[in-house]
């Protein structure tokens, strides 16, 4: 089956005059052609979102591409460093990087040929692309991370690369930063097609949690994310020990290496020795696994220490699990604390609250019932579509002579 899905689709999710509104807003569009770039194709948030963002638009009549910036190690070891400094982590920001930054920056501008009508480049990886094109079009640099409390010396080397786009966004508002750029706001969302969000029958998920020998004798208690240290997989370790004592349960992490992101596999190597009967990590690229496992899950954690935004948290929020989220960046955007989950702000807090929701079945569901519409309504990939419709809607074209150009008259 070759099919994709179209935007009529998605009808049943957010209703005839949501689809009929899209549909108007891209039918001027048509025939533009519009590019992505980012760092990776498969392991992160942004990719899952590109893969269905750049189908929905194409289905929409306007042409749109993503492609890969390529590197060496040493390039995604600077980049993943700036990741973490963008995120407040210290950083010794030497020549060396600056110098393997760019460079490599600039082979893919070799490769990559860009004089499309609209050109997006997401995070920071791809960022200084634009010094080597003669822009004939907008550029848009979109930024997924939690800029709550930037390094300012990583920052202040890539405002300059930042200011030469014509605009930047940001997931969130209090993201807001002191730049002359204009800066526009939206959350990201998920796609309920997807492999990890498509309806699974139980029968389904008993298969994928029984071919990866996971028990489902007790509760389960999961979070799943990339292995990375601002996702606090040992603060999801120790959260779950201290409920364990109080609630019988089986905790799973299940997480996957990025491309872009050598820190991965270090992060996941240490998590090993924390395994037992009852402690199931695991680093696989398995949708519907993922999938099973927030649909069968009690408690679905994500206890992030920065965030930008959490799919995985709307992922779980739509299969109408009950989620426990860090109290931090994009996550207070998308859980209402004892609406539609709950935010934590240390180890104590998690256990406390994975304890609750074992306890209670009753809050569970209703918790559940209300993330899930929650996301229907703010959080689901027709409403990043439709923002990204907007905003390129909103570009005008500018033609301005240089002073001085030109013959003098006689």
């Amino acid at each position: 089956m070759n099919a994709i899905h179209t935007i009529d689709d998605y009808e049943p999710f957010i209703g005839k005059e949501a689809v009929r509104r899209i549909k108007a807003k891209a039918r001027p569009l048509h025939d533009l052609h519009v590019m992505h770039m980012n760092s990776t194709y498969y392991g992160g948030g942004v990719s899952q979102i590109l893969a269905s963002l750049t189908l929905l638009m194409n289905s929409l009549g306007i042409e749109t591409g993503w492609r890969v910036v390529h590197g060496p190690p040493d390039f995604f070891s600077v980049t993943k460093k700036f990741h973490n400094a963008l995120q407040g982590a210290e950083i010794n920001l030497t020549d060396r990087k600056k110098e393997i930054y760019e460079r490599v920056v600039y082979e893919n501008a070799v490769r990559n040929h860009l004089d499309h009508d609209v050109v997006f480049v997401h995070d920071p990886q791809p960022l200084p692309l634009i010094t080597h094109y003669r822009k004939k079009s907008p550029w848009v640099w979109r930024c997924h991370l939690d800029l709550t409390a930037p390094n300012r010396e990583v920052w202040n080397y890539l405002v300059p690369f930042i200011e030469k786009y014509d605009a930047i966004v940001l997931s969130c508002g209090e993201y807001r930063l002191d730049l002359k750029r204009p800066q526009v706001f939206f959350t990201p969302g998920i796609d309920p097609f997807s492999i990890v969000n498509r309806e699974l029958s139980e029968s389904a998920i008993d298969e994928r949690l029984e071919h990866y020998g996971i028990p489902t004798d007790l509760p389960l208690v999961v979070q799943i994310s990339r292995f990375d240290h601002w996702k606090d997989p040992v603060g999801v370790i120790k959260a779950f020990e201290m409920a364990r004592k109080e609630e019988e349960c089986t905790l799973v992490l299940v997480g996957n290496v990025a491309t872009d992101d050598p820190e991965g596999a270090e992060v996941y190597r240490s998590l090993l020795a924390h395994r037992s009967e009852r402690v199931i990590v695991m680093s696989v690229q398995d949708g519907a696994l993922v999938n099973a496992l927030q649909r069968r899950a009690a408690v679905v954690l994500q206890k992030s220490l920065r965030e930008g935004f959490g799919l995985t948290v709307s992922e779980a929020m739509w299969k109408g699990a009950a989620v426990i989220g860090g109290n931090v960046g994009g996550i207070r955007y998308q859980i209402r604390d004892g609406e539609t989950g709950f935010l934590v702000s240390s180890v104590d807090e998690a256990a406390k609250r994975i304890v609750q929701l074992l306890r209670d079945p009753d809050l569970r569901k209703q918790l559940g019932h209300a993330a899930r519409e929650r996301v229907r309504e703010n959080f689901l990939i027709t409403r990043t579509v439709e923002q990204y419709l907007d905003l390129i809607a909103s570009f005008e074209p500018e033609f301005r002579l240089k002073q001085d150009v030109g013959l003098p008259c006689g």
